[in-house]
Parts: structure tokens; sequence; C-alpha cells
């Protein structure tokens, strides 16, 4: 077992986190640096991937799909992704747009029940559609591209958990990101912000969402995304049946 570090270690370790945050220092840091000083030096491994290492988004669009997943989960904490935002050049009016689709996020399982419940009732009115239209709606004139908004999208749905409306708003930004030609490895990005959120579960159901939209030909996949939908046995885990 690791030998825990002593209390000047502690102090002096809460002090470099503190000083490579620019200042500042959540509380979590104290009991994991104090007790479980490998799993924190992982934890750190992973924020940095996540949050700080610069990957397929650009600095602001990053930030921008931050702001939406942040704040359709209430998540004020974050603030730091607010400053890094505005840093990145972000403009209120920008932000607005951000938070105005996490509060679009919170609201589309109720398209996707109408889908499923009154679809037959309005022919004319097809509700996949009117979904798409609202978004449309929500940027007019905003100068936001519809692309950082699929993106945005399909992070907030991700936090929320695609199992709220059986994937059904995420699969419509999914088409639509792809419509959009967004690169993959933008979608998957996007969508991997929301694990330092909610955790890997929602994150899995997500990219079976993905999954089961290239295997019924929703989507057309690049090469390397067609290798992971024909990879065989993939879904949780099942019990082989017990002997007599």
């Amino acid at each position: 077992m690791t030998p825990l570090p002593s209390a000047a270690e502690i102090r002096a370790r809460l002090d470099a986190i503190r000083e490579s945050r620019g200042g500042y220092l959540l509380p979590h840091h104290g009991p994991l640096v104090a007790t479980l000083p490998d799993l924190h030096a992982a934890y750190e491994a992973m924020y940095r991937a996540l949050t700080l290492d610069q990957r397929h988004l650009p600095p602001k669009l990053k930030e921008f799909v931050w702001l939406a997943i942040l704040a359709c989960r209430e998540e004020v904490v974050g603030t730091h992704h607010l400053d890094l935002f505005l840093r990145h050049g972000g403009t209120d009016a920008e932000a607005d747009i951000a938070f105005r689709l996490a509060a679009w996020a919170r609201g589309a399982p109720s398209f996707a029940a109408l889908a499923g419940a009154w679809q037959r009732q309005l022919p004319g009115l097809p509700l996949d559609a009117a979904y798409h239209a609202g978004v449309a709606a929500l940027l007019a004139g905003s100068g936001v591209p519809e692309a950082w908004a699929r993106l945005a999208l399909v992070g907030a749905h991700t936090t929320l958990d695609a199992a709220r409306d059986h994937g059904w708003s995420l699969a419509e930004d999914l088409v639509a990101a792809h419509r959009l030609a967004v690169p993959e490895p933008e979608i998957a990005e996007a969508m991997s912000l929301a694990i330092w959120v909610c955790g890997v579960n929602p994150y899995v159901r997500a990219a079976d969402c993905w999954l089961g939209l290239i295997r019924q030909g929703r989507v057309s996949p690049s090469p390397a995304f067609l290798a992971w939908a024909e990879t065989r046995g993939q879904g949780a885990f099942t019990p082989k049946p017990s002997g007599d």
C-alpha cells in the first residue's frame, strides 16, 4: 500500500494545485491528496486530458460546449470555464446562445414523448422537424454556427443522459451534426466532456446511441468509425447460464 503523505506534503501539494489552477482550489482535492494520492494523480491526468489539453475542438468552441454542459446541469461551480470562454474571445451574446441551448436540451424529451405518442394525430406537424425548427429559431440572427449548436447539444444530451428519452434527442442532433459534416473527432470530444460532469455511464449510453445510428444507416461513418460499428460483442456484461 502506498504510504500516506505527511501534513507538510499535503499542504505543499494543495498549494501546487492552487498555483496550477491560477489561484483557486476546490475542496475535493484535500481528501484525495490526503488518503488516495494515486487516485488523485490519475484524476489530475484525466482533468488535463478533458479540460486543458488541446485536442480536436478549437479553444473557444470547446468552452462554448462546456457552457452548455454546465448550464444544463446547473453546475455553477464551473466559473473557470466561463473565464476561459471569455478569454478565448467569447461574447455575452454567444454565452446567451449556449445557455438557451442548454435549456432547449432540458426540454427536448417533450418532443420525444410527443413524437412517440401524438405524431399519428398530427400528420401535418412532423415533430422531429419541429424540434430542429426550434434550434434554428434559437440561433436566428445570433451568428453562432449551427455546427456549434449541434456540438453543444450533443454534449448537453450526453450530460443529461440519453436514457431519459431513449436517445431520441441525442440521435436527432447526432444526425444533424453528420448532415453538417461536423468532423467525428469533434463530435466525440464534445460528447466526452460530459464524463467530467456526470460520470462514464451516461457517456456509455450516448456512445451506444451513436453506434446504433451508424448500424442503422442513419449516418455515414468514416472508416475508423465503421470499424467501431463492425466490432462484434459490444454491450453490457451478460452472465453465462449456470449449469444444472
